[in-house]
């Protein structure tokens, strides 16, 4: 069949990785693992021969997928903000990890200060949001522990995922200005797309028929 073609996808580890795995299993996809939370292997056979998993930070998908070591890729809408999405195609919305992006600081901040100290690992994604409103701001690099920033003065506000906004409500932030939905989705390298096009459109297509009969 035309759609035999090798497949290498690459995944993020942790909870995105436990969110794709049921949906992949639904289009016949399925580790050679007994058990996935003990291997330490970061190239899984799967049940499909001509496909393997690639178990890496989510931050490396696109990379992987931009420089053709992967033909797909399982990532946070986040992470491809960041990225910038050369040389990417971003077919699919899988609809899971579903979370958002927010500003979020003490509940009195005014966010439309000049020169807003901004405390975040989304650097790209944060410029882009205040400079589209012509707001000039200080960026500060963090890789985590977010709400400390504004509690020890590091920070005036942070730009920072939410899901149920326990985290900062413990530490008395509150979420001040939306930036945008965040989902996983699937992304495929363009020369992929090209060469391999009758598989990658037939496992897009799975995909896009269960993700239909989901949301039915």
């Amino acid at each position: 069949m035309t759609y035999h073609q090798p497949i290498t996808i690459a995944v993020a580890k942790g909870r995105l990785l436990r969110n794709t795995l049921p949906l992949l299993a639904r289009i016949g996809i399925q580790p050679l693992v007994v058990d996935m939370d003990q291997t330490r292997k970061l190239i899984l056979e799967t049940s499909q021969a001509q496909i393997r998993l690639l178990l890496i930070r989510a931050t490396d998908v696109p990379t992987y997928v931009q420089w053709g070591a992967a033909d797909f890729g399982i990532t946070g809408k986040d992470t491809l903000l960041e990225h910038g999405g050369a040389n990417l195609y971003e077919p699919l919305d899988l609809q899971i990890a579903r979370c958002q992006l927010w500003v979020a600081g003490y509940p009195d901040t005014d966010t439309r200060i000049q020169r807003l100290r901004v405390a975040s690992k989304y650097i790209r994604t944060s410029q882009a949001f205040f400079q589209a409103r012509g707001q000039q701001i200080n960026l500060i690099k963090l890789y985590g522990s977010m709400e400390l920033a504004p509690m020890v003065g590091l920070a005036d506000v942070i730009v920072d995922l939410v899901e149920s906004g326990n985290t900062l409500q413990a530490n008395g932030l509150v979420p001040l200005e939306h930036i945008c939905d965040i989902s996983a989705r699937l992304i495929a390298n363009k020369a992929a797309w090209k060469m391999k096009q009758a598989t990658c459109r037939y496992w897009v297509d799975a995909l896009q028929a269960v993700l239909s009969s989901e949301s039915a």
